[in-house]
């Protein structure tokens, strides 16, 4: 599963992935990774009016009840709305009472995606409580972040239901294609994180001449040039973003094509700068 068809695409209005679970998966979708009370809803609500159907959050972010709000408050119905949270690694060794503070939190019937946020000596065991909660109907499909190709290979002969989704960091600078080609050959979809480079490296990669030169050229923000470049390459994108304009502009990226000599040059910008921890 590399490639994304994207000829349907419209400004507002991204394409969608089918998961392996038989479940649509839109392309682009807000990250609220930071975003905490009034100006966390008000970001949900923003990105639903502005057409995004993709909203991901996690326990660790500790804003599961304002992302339920900003759902609940929006004018589109639940069923056409894909909601993703994740796990913690303190969480695996209780995963069901986990996942019912999930559901209690968010307060919008069942979780779209459910993720292990990073691998742990306990994460099999917590993976196949959330394959329970699915078999439950707490739960519609499955996924891992921050799985690379010895701990995806490891994992996977030991869970029944495979992850729909792995969701790693990917950007210019960290493009980490051998890990994106390993997922992709095995019908996984890859979700980039920090497509943008991170809160606190964001500045110096919309600032790279290269970037800029493209982006120029197509009368784009380097913000759509490196979501489209993310997207060309098969990987969906999650950026973040609380200011309503930028939300907007990020899911305006189906108007213009990068070509093969500029994803050449974006390519070629690799640094292998990773800029988490994990």
């Amino acid at each position: 599963m590399s490639g994304i068809d994207l000829s349907n695409g419209r400004n507002g209005k991204a394409p969608v992935m089918k998961l392996s679970s038989g479940y649509d998966l839109p392309v682009v979708g807000l990250g609220t990774y930071a975003l905490h009370g009034s100006t966390c809803v008000n970001a949900v609500r923003t990105a639903l009016e502005s057409g995004y159907r993709l909203i991901d959050t996690a326990s660790f972010y500790g804003n599961e009840q304002e992302v339920g709000e900003g759902v609940r408050a929006s004018d589109v119905s639940r069923e056409e709305i894909v909601v993703q949270t994740k796990l913690y690694p303190n969480e695996y060794g209780h995963a069901t009472q986990a996942i019912d503070e999930c559901l209690h939190k968010l307060d919008i019937g069942y979780i779209d995606i459910l993720l292990l946020h990073h691998p742990a000596s306990d994460d099999v065991a917590a993976y196949r409580t959330i394959e329970q909660a699915i078999r439950d109907g707490k739960v519609r499909s499955a996924g891992i972040s921050c799985y690379y190709i010895r701990e995806l290979d490891a994992f996977l002969p030991k869970v029944e239901v495979e992850p729909v989704l792995v969701q790693n960091e990917i950007h210019p600078y960290y493009q980490d294609s051998p890990v994106v080609e390993h997922i992709q050959s095995k019908g996984i979809v890859v979700q980039g994180w920090y497509p943008l480079g991170g809160r606190g490296y964001t500045k110096p990669m919309l600032g790279n001449s290269v970037l800029r030169e493209i982006a120029a050229a197509h009368g784009k923000s380097v913000a759509q040039v490196i979501l489209r470049w993310n997207l060309q390459k098969g990987v969906a994108v999650i950026p973040g973003s609380s200011n309503p304009e930028h939300i907007r502009e990020n899911i305006s990226i189906f108007d213009f094509v990068l070509s093969q000599e500029e994803m050449a040059r974006i390519a070629a910008l690799n640094e292998n700068e990773k800029h988490d921890w994990y």
